[in-house]
Order: structure tokens, then sequence, then C-alpha cells
């Protein structure tokens, strides 16, 4: 059964994610026949992706209408779906940059993508691109879901559902390191096989392969219910698929006697709340208000380590070009048939052709589905999709200490979203206070300052 939509792509010149994403849309049997916009204001990486789209269209048969825009305003226009992951670059260059930034008043973060200053700097910068996309979907296409792969996540999804009328969810492959790690701690009891080479759960290339095999191992057999905010959920379930099983307790048990070195951040917050963390450490420090004292230079204890800046802007940049070689016909297309496109694709299947998915994670405002959160803020629960849409899975209350370390982060990420679409620096300056890495106003004032006076050319809200 075919399901022809309309599906208009942003950012589809993203060199990992534009693969993935087209390569899952335009494998897949369900939307054979639909129309395909792809966006993206690098007219480079743009004419490569189109070029790779119309090969695939070819060669699998995908019978769809293609075509490549240089505006998002051009591509909207009855859309049922717009997918979304655009991110204002240069992308290593400025999160570099809010990271230095902090250190000249005597802050160092531990990462600084989502939370921290650096988060705040990192989501300013994204809301008024977002907003102009999300106001112009409301006059071309307002029934459109707006599915968001843009960090800082929390943020940006809570700008689009409370600073506009567009539906927006979004998706994020974070929960996989929590079956990562049950599979590893429980490899022996699973019959899990794990390979060499895995040191952590940081964003490193190979080490992200070794783990694809554990998680791939792992999913089958386990069914991990996890619940909080975006890089910041935990553990509430673990069950054997197979008999119903609770895992949780043998977990636990055999977690207390694994590595202690690995993952170090992780193991000393599960000890302190009773539940498991699940971004691991580099995420998990973006969100806690011990992880940036000066003195016990808690980085270096915990071996939080540092986004590797260059030497992913060098892989970007090494991915379009063998995107391109396989535009050309030069490079075999097989390695994307397995492309995962993190959700796109069963949000929109069952959505388009009235289906019946459960999804172990999405972002969408709270309702009521962890009942100790804020109303109205983004939250992250399992969720159903079918033909009426996306449902958040009802999980109750999280243990309360928990609570307020979720609380606190969706305060922060409320007043960085108002601050940034008002322009106000009263509430950017209130956002750093609330922030659990500040500890002194002045500081906070001093980052603020500089980071409007850097940002300047990005946020020109603040400098009416």
């Amino acid at each position: 059964m075919t399901l022809p939509t309309t599906i208009t792509v942003i950012g589809a010149g993203s060199a990992s994610f534009g693969e993935n994403t087209l390569a899952a849309l335009m494998h897949s049997p369900k939307l054979r026949g639909s129309t395909l916009r792809l966006v993206d204001r690098n007219a480079s990486s743009l004419d490569i992706v189109h070029r790779l789209a119309n090969r695939l269209n070819v060669e699998w048969d995908a019978q769809m209408k293609i075509s490549a825009h240089a505006h998002h305003q051009d591509a909207l226009d009855g859309a049922q779906f717009v997918v979304s992951a655009i991110e204002v670059g240069p992308r290593e260059e400025l999160w570099r940059k809010d990271f230095e930034l902090t250190q000249k008043h005597g802050l160092r973060q531990p990462y600084g993508e989502n939370g921290g200053p650096g988060g705040v700097a990192h989501a300013a910068r994204n809301v008024l691109p977002v907003l102009e996309i999300a106001h112009a979907m409301e006059q071309a296409c307002p029934d459109a879901w707006f599915i968001n792969f843009t960090n800082p996540m929390v943020r940006i999804c809570d700008l689009v559902n409370r600073h506009t009328k567009i539906k927006a969810v979004g998706l994020c492959h974070q929960i996989l390191i929590g079956y990562c790690f049950v599979g590893m701690v429980l490899s022996k009891e699973l019959g899990i096989k794990i390979p060499d080479g895995i040191t952590g759960m940081q964003a490193d290339m190979v080490e992200r392969d070794l783990r694809a095999e554990v998680v791939h191992q792992t999913m089958p057999l386990v069914d991990i219910r996890a619940a909080g905010t975006n890089h910041f959920t935990w553990i509430l379930s673990i069950r054997d698929k197979r008999t119903g099983e609770d895992l949780y307790p043998i977990f636990r048990e055999r977690f207390a006697s694994f590595d202690p070195s690995f993952e170090p951040l992780t193991r000393d917050v599960f000890n302190a709340f009773g539940w498991f963390p699940v971004p691991g450490d580099t995420h998990l420090c973006e969100y806690l208000p011990w992880v940036a004292d000066p003195l016990t230079k808690p980085w270096d204890k915990y071996n939080i380590r540092l986004y590797e800046w260059d030497k992913r802007a060098d892989l970007r940049d090494l991915d379009l070009a063998r995107l391109d070689k396989m535009a050309k016909g030069e490079m075999t297309i097989d390695g994307l048939l397995d492309a995962d496109s993190e959700g796109a694709l069963e949000m929109i299947e069952n959505i388009a052709g009235n289906g019946n998915h459960y999804h172990i994670a999405a972002n969408l405002p709270n309702v009521g589905q962890i009942s100790n959160l804020p109303i109205g803020s983004t939250v992250e629960t399992p969720v159903f999709v079918d033909g009426a849409g996306i449902h958040p899975v009802h999980v109750g209350e999280l243990p309360e200490g928990i609570a307020e370390l979720c609380r606190r982060e969706l305060i922060v990420a409320q007043l960085c979203v108002d601050s940034a679409v008002e322009g106000s620096r009263e509430k950017a300056l209130q956002c750093l206070l609330f922030d659990p890495m500040i500890t002194d106003m002045d500081r906070a004032k001093a980052i603020l300052d500089d980071y409007l006076t850097t940002y300047k050319e990005y946020l020109p809200q603040f400098w009416k």
C-alpha cells in the first residue's frame, strides 16, 4: 500500500542527516510516489543531495516528485510534513567559541552544546531562523507536522509549540545510549557479544559504530521505558521482551561491579538518585550543578571529553565528497539501504497511512504524561503514532529529586526561548542565573554581555 504525501526536508544538505533521512524516506515502499522537496541554503551541498536523490529515485523506483529549493518559502505550500535539521553555522566554530568565551570569565563548561551558557547561545542563534520557518508554515501548510532534529532539542520544540500554531515533535537517538548501557552491563544474561574498543558513550565516530552493534543486539530483547527532558532522560523500567521479567534489579547488581572508570559521572548520579540516567556523561554533564567547579575540576575527575570540533568539521567535508561520488554514480549506494532516519520515517508513514506505531522516545508538550513536570513544557517519553497524530505515553511521576533537576532545566529552556523571541536581556539574564553552572551574578552579566556582543549579527533582536 502506498501513501503518497508531501514532505519538505529543510537542511537537506547536511552530510549525515540529509543522507540518512533522504535514503530512509526514498527506500520506503509505503511512501512511493510522494513529493519530496529538498531545501538548503548551501547551494553546493543541496546540489549534491538533489543529484543523489534523483539517482535513488531511479534505481529504487521510488517514483517520487523531487525538487530542490534554496529557500523554505518556495517549498512549503501544501506540505504535510516538514523535517528540519537546520543549524546556524559554522557549527563547530561557533560551538568552540561558545565554550571558550565563558573561560574568559572564569567558567569552564564541561561541554556547552545544549545546557550551560553555551546552550543559551546555541539556542538563541537558531530561534529566529526556526521561527521564520514555523510562521511560513502557518500560512502555507498550517496542519503540517514540524519534525525537529535541531539542538538544543527542548528549546527548539518549546519555541515552535509555545510561540506558533504549528505542532512540533522532536526526535533524537540518545535513548539508544540507554540500550547500549543495558546491553553491555547485562551482556552475559542476554547473550550479547560486546566488541572491543568501547571506552565510553562520547561522540566518537568509531565507537559509535561499535555501540551500534550492541544496540542492534539489545533492542529485540529488551524494552526500556525512559522519561524526562531531551538528553536528560531517566530509565524508569527495563523488561525482558520475551518473558516480561523486570531486569532493573539485576541491572543494578551488575552495574555495581561494572568497570568503575566507564562513564563515572553516570555512576555517581545513579548511586545518588537511584535511577539510571540515559545520555552518558558528555550530555548528562550539561544539566548538573556539580560539574563546573574550578577548584575540584570535576571534568578531569570524570574524564569528560570535549567535542572534537576540528575533526568533525573535516569529516563533514569528507562525507559530502562521498555523497558526491554516489550522486555521480562513481560509488555504490548499497550502504544506504539500511539508513535510519531516527524516527522521521516512522512518524510520516504512520500519520500519513493511518498506521499504529510505538516509538521509544519523542519530544512533545507535556499534557500530563509526566505528571510532576510543568504542563506545556517540552518533555521526552515514549509515544504512539497513528493517523490522528503523535500521542505521548503516560509515565506518571518522576522521582521527586529527578523531577526537580528536570524542572530547573525546563525553566531555563523557556526563559531562553522567551528572551530570544522578545529580544529581552532581562529574561536572558534570568535564564543564565537559573542555569546550574552559574554561581555568580556578575559572571552571568559578563557572559551575557560578551555573548550578545560577539553574536550581534545572529541576535539582532537584542539590539533594537
